[in-house]
């Protein structure tokens, strides 16, 4: 019997579940490291309670908050590599772990969060994006968003302040 293998990896994005969560902080954190690097302090993620954070997660994902919440786990393999979390007309958050950017996992999460969107009756949505984060701006413009105008200011420690500016497209 001939094996064929496929020169793709095992990729695929699912409904999320409480078992994802401890993986989506780690995600999270690095990422977050990694889109404000020069913006925030190397030692930021030492400020942060991961078990607390790991919590909200597992509540977000078992007990949504409201409809048309829901969250969405991008794998390789049987590895967690990235996360999506939306709200009616909104992308909450997008991660993927730096070290699987540009492979395709932010694509295919997009894509699973814009079907979702649509199903929901959404005919538009938007997503916060850090004004520092280029990475992240070139992904979304690529995909056909732009930036609407909108900006706002988050303090994430004494002292530091990262602005996001939004970003939107009609579905």
């Amino acid at each position: 019997m001939m094996m064929l293998f496929s020169e793709h990896a095992d990729v695929s994005v699912r409904p999320a579940i409480p078992g994802d969560a401890q993986a989506f902080v780690a995600i999270q954190l690095d990422a977050w490291q990694a889109n404000l690097a020069g913006v925030v302090s190397p030692d930021l993620r030492e400020s942060f309670d991961e078990s607390a954070i790991e919590a909200q997660w597992k509540e977000s994902i078992q007990a949504p908050a409201g409809q048309g919440l829901g969250v969405l786990t991008a794998l390789k393999a049987d590895k967690v590599v990235g996360f999506v979390a939306v709200a009616p007309a909104t992308i909450v958050a997008l991660e993927v772990s730096p070290e699987y950017w540009r492979q395709g996992h932010g694509s295919r999460l997009l894509t699973a969060a814009v079907d979702r969107l649509r199903r929901d009756g959404s005919t538009q949505f938007s997503v916060w994006v850090p004004a520092t984060a280029t990475g992240k701006q070139e992904f979304y413009a690529s995909a056909g968003l732009a930036r609407d105008g909108r900006v706002r200011h988050l303090g994430v420690s004494e002292g530091v302040e990262v602005v996001e500016e939004r970003w939107a497209a009609d579905l």
